[in-house]
């Protein structure tokens, strides 16, 4: 199995050429993030990453941005989806990455979009990715088990990090739920959560090894079972950000470490741990087991 990693855009306020030059200087295989908004625009970024030879991840947000218009009807989000999905489909993507649905709604609410959207997804021809996400349906361990049990056909965008700001904790207590989720892992953010965030301020710092040490875990189960399912390309995108994300400095603003270069250092440090690992995590009665 071969391991895409996929550079976040994002963040990145500057113009394609220069995520493109990084790309090519950190080895990503493409770039991941929302599609352009004019049809001109759309076109120019397909053709700057075809003839980069990169490849690309649509992110779509439903109803709203990362967090969804609280009065937003299920088949608001719904025609968001597929409006979306339409738009990204012109940039050729190798598939979508969705953060979907709200996390005021029921589980039956949630079962029924999820449904709908997979059957949109389906005749748009495109593989739909939902993301474990904050403020969305997906926002915690147990909603999320819901929902997979009901609609075995979805796939999940895994975004840990996540859950353990939700949860004020790492989630290693749920180890059938976190079996679930590798079982319909279709794609990684790489992102290290902590008890009191989304965001350690670099993984790399000896303070937050516990965090960093058990989301490899959890990408490592992932990866196990990928390979089981015959997945010949797993996706991996480190999704450091800004927007409160990364922290600053109280009285500066400066922040405390660089984007860029923590997203850079997640890639490499996950090639290592890939080719290292060698899907060392195996099954064990029937289940993946946790190292």
């Amino acid at each position: 199995m071969e391991l895409k990693i996929y550079k976040t855009l994002w963040g990145h306020a500057g113009p394609l050429d220069d995520v493109i030059v990084t790309c090519r200087q950190n080895n990503f295989d493409g770039v991941e993030g929302q599609a352009p908004v004019s049809p001109a625009a759309r076109r120019e970024f397909k053709n700057k990453l075809a003839d980069a030879g990169l490849e690309y991840i649509a992110e779509i947000c439903t109803a709203g941005s990362y967090v969804p218009d609280r009065s937003a009807t299920m088949f608001k989000h719904l025609e968001s989806f597929s409006r979306q999905a339409q738009t990204a489909l012109e940039c050729a993507p190798k598939f979508l990455t969705v953060i979907a649905g709200c996390d005021a709604w029921s589980r039956n609410q949630s079962i029924d979009f999820f449904g709908a959207a997979s059957i949109v997804a389906a005749e748009l021809g495109v593989t739909a990715s939902y993301e474990t996400h904050r403020s969305r349906s997906f926002f915690n361990p147990w909603t999320t088990r819901d929902i997979l049990e009901e609609l075995p056909e979805l796939k999940l965008t895994c975004d840990f990090s996540h859950w353990c700001v939700v949860c004020e904790r790492l989630i290693d207590t749920e180890l059938e739920i976190l079996t679930l989720c590798a079982a319909r892992a279709h794609h990684i953010h790489a992102r290290v959560g902590y008890d009191q965030g989304p965001q350690v301020p670099h993984p790399n710092a000896p303070i937050y090894e516990k965090a960093l040490t058990a989301h490899e875990r959890w990408w490592r189960q992932i990866w196990s079972s990928q390979k089981m399912r015959g997945y010949a390309t797993t996706t991996m995108t480190p999704e450091f950000g800004p927007d409160g994300y990364l922290q600053s400095h109280p009285f500066t603003g400066e922040p405390v470490a660089e984007l860029d270069e923590i997203n850079a250092w997640m890639a490499h440090r996950q090639r290592r741990r890939f080719a290292e690992n060698n899907f060392a995590t195996a099954p064990e009665n029937g289940r993946l087991a946790l190292r």
